[in-house]
């Protein structure tokens, strides 16, 4: 063997000692890397059993839970009611000419009220959506009773529970809707709802609304009274909320009263709570009501609203709860639900079960006992009579301000002679004026004034006593336009709806009290209150007269002013009935003027004065001049003392 063949066998050797060896070593470290996997998997493999085991003692114990409450729920209140709860509900309509109402069979309530008649407040050419009464996700209606269970009296409140829909069929002129509930095995509470298809102004908004108890009486418990709770969110309907909420509230009549009481026109909360019987109770709007009424009334009611904020698109959050009496031995009770127009022709139809008057017609507020007669006995009556031969609405109050004008035209002349009589005798008056500057001759000037007018044959108060007695008249025409329904809608001129303000300018901003837009009617109405205004200060010729400056300061251009701020956002139909009104007055007062002569007043006061010169003097006027004397020695006195 020669030496390169030992050199390459020895390396040879060596290579493969050194190969065997880090062989070993890597080996060794591959068996502890896959022997560190095997335990990572294993313990992975241990938690995901643990967790495994964890969930599903988690689920057992859940359902456990759960089939212990659900037992517990059975026990308290019965498998039957139970059952009720857990039903999916689903919505059944009923509709006629008038009205389309949702019912939802939980808590077998009405869920929706369309009137098919009007529509929400839009510009005229989108004015399409119909009017709906309240807000669906809000509405609720609840009866709460008391039935037993063993040593306990177990509440139910029918709101949590599904009915069973039995189906509408047809009665007559009637549609029936009928919704049940099994309270337990045979006992059974039964809604009935009727919606009538016959056209009658007594019933076309109404449904009636009956509550049957069968076979309950045995497992009531000991209660006097059956608990309703009615409650649900309006929307608001008109342009102006300021306007509508003005005339929004919660209504409500005693029995047997010929008027209804509210909680006010107001912004704030209000409640209240009756202990008395009550008839019925309305949640009413500037336009529509919804009205809940007993057959024999409520125990007791307690009622209230909350205010919406501006620009959310809802006026008043509504909630009534009443209590009806309750006797085992009554099986049936019956109630009417209204939900239509706040329109007199309507609302004075709606009578109790026998006929009798129940005063819906005084949810309209028309004003108290006098304005109110006017109202409803003349202003109404002939508007409905003109709305059969004109079309136009604008036209329609032109003639009734005519009309107006014609049946107070005997005041008017009266006030006329009185103001024509002081303008005649306006130099008598002037030269007391400077017969007695100073003021401490007040008294006696006074007293002189008063002998002028008896000579002359004038009553101080000519000129006011008939335009006081106008007043209910002209107050009456201001109760009934902002609630007259019939103007809702109609057009007229620039406005595009006679119920609310007519809007000619939109403002970039906002005018404390005044608002956002301009209303022309408001504007128009203004300045002619200026001008008839101006034109009365001429006529009466005391313009000139010491202290009359400051008061025609305030009637001539403050007072209009402030109408302005007031009226620019109310119902563009009655700043119009005032424009009109005040133009006929300005012309009828401008005729009167031309055709009689100062001359002739003039010469018929001085032959009454002759005929009066040796009258004798009544007790008033003796009283009046005694009282004068009084007041003239008090201020002798007065004027002694302070010059001491």
């Amino acid at each position: 063997m020669d030496k390169k063949t030992i050199i390459g066998i020895v390396l040879m050797s060596l290579i493969f000692i050194g190969y065997v060896m880090y062989s070993s070593k890597q080996q060794a470290k591959y068996q502890e890397y896959m022997e560190q996997v095997q335990a990572e998997e294993l313990a992975s493999q241990q938690a995901e059993a643990s967790a495994e085991q964890t969930v599903q003692t988690s689920a057992e114990q859940t359902i456990n839970a759960d089939s212990l409450a659900a037992q517990r729920e059975v026990d308290m209140f019965g498998a039957t009611l139970v059952a009720s709860r857990n039903l999916e509900s689903e919505v059944v309509n009923m509709s006629n000419d008038y009205l389309s109402v949702d019912f939802s069979t939980k808590g077998a309530m009405m869920q929706k009220v369309v009137l098919k008649e009007y529509t929400k407040y839009a510009p005229k050419e989108e004015r399409n959506e119909k009017i709906v009464l309240f807000d669906p996700a809000t509405a609720k209606f609840d009866m709460e009773f008391y039935v037993k269970n063993g040593l306990k009296n177990v509440p139910v409140n029918t709101s949590e529970y599904v009915f069973k829909n039995e189906g509408v069929h047809r009665l007559g002129d009637a549609q029936v809707l009928t919704m049940t509930l099994e309270v337990a095995p045979g006992a059974v509470l039964q809604y009935e709802y009727t919606l009538y298809d016959k056209k009658d102004p007594a019933r076309d908004y109404m449904l009636d609304f009956n509550v049957k108890m069968v076979n309950l009486a045995p497992i009531m418990a000991g209660q006097s009274t059956i608990g309703m709770e009615w409650s649900n969110t309006t929307y608001q309907n008109e342009r102006s909320y300021k306007n509508e909420n003005l005339y929004t509230t919660l209504s409500y009549r005693l029995p047997g009263e010929e008027d209804v009481e509210d909680l006010g026109m107001s912004e704030s909360d209000k409640s209240e709570q009756l202990q008395s019987e009550v008839n019925w109770v309305a949640f009413r709007q500037q336009f529509f009501s919804q009205a809940f009424i007993a057959r024999d009334n409520f125990a007791y009611a307690d009622m209230g609203f909350t205010t919406a904020a501006e620009g959310s698109g809802f006026l008043k959050n509504y909630t009534a709860r009443m209590g009806v009496k309750y006797n085992p031995q009554i099986t049936d009770y019956s109630f009417s639900l209204y939900c239509g127009p706040n329109k007199y022709a309507v609302l004075s139809n709606v009578v109790g079960p026998d006929g009798e008057s129940i005063a819906m017609e005084r949810l309209i507020p028309l004003g108290g006992w006098l304005v109110g007669w006017f109202n409803r006995w003349i202003v109404i009556p002939v508007f409905d009579f003109l709305r059969n031969y004109i079309a136009s609405f604008g036209i329609i109050i032109l003639i009734l301000t005519i009309l107006v004008k014609i049946l107070i035209f005997p005041l008017t002349y009266k006030s006329y002679l009185s103001t024509a009589k002081m303008r005649v005798i306006k130099p008598e008056m002037d030269a007391l004026n400077e017969k007695y500057p100073r003021q401490e001759d007040a008294m006696k000037k006074q007293q002189e004034m008063m002998n002028l007018y008896k000579k002359a044959g004038i009553n101080p108060m000519g000129g006011c006593l008939p335009m006081l007695i106008q007043l209910p008249l002209l107050w009456a025409l201001f109760r009934f336009f902002p609630v007259s329904i019939e103007l809702r809608g109609q057009s007229f001129l620039w406005a595009d709806d006679l119920s609310s303000y007519d809007s000619v300018l939109q403002l970039p901003f906002s005018i404390p009290w005044y608002g956002d837009h301009v209303s022309l009617f408001a504007l128009l109405m203004c300045v002619t209150m200026v001008g008839f205004s101006h034109f009365t200060y001429q006529q009466q010729g005391t313009a000139n007269q010491p202290g009359m400056a400051g008061m025609k300061f305030m009637m001539v251009y403050m007072m209009p002013a402030m109408m302005l701020f007031w009226f620019n956002d109310f119902a563009s139909g009655l700043c119009y009935y005032y424009l009109v009104s005040q133009i006929l007055t300005m012309i009828i007062m401008t005729s009167m003027r031309r055709f009689v002569d100062d001359d002739k007043i003039r010469y018929i006061m001085e032959k009454n004065s002759a005929k009066r010169k040796n009258s004798k003097k009544s007790k008033f006027q003796l009283r009046y001049e005694e009282l004068m004397r009084q007041q003239e020695e008090m201020m002798r006195q007065q004027q002694k003392a302070k010059r001491k």
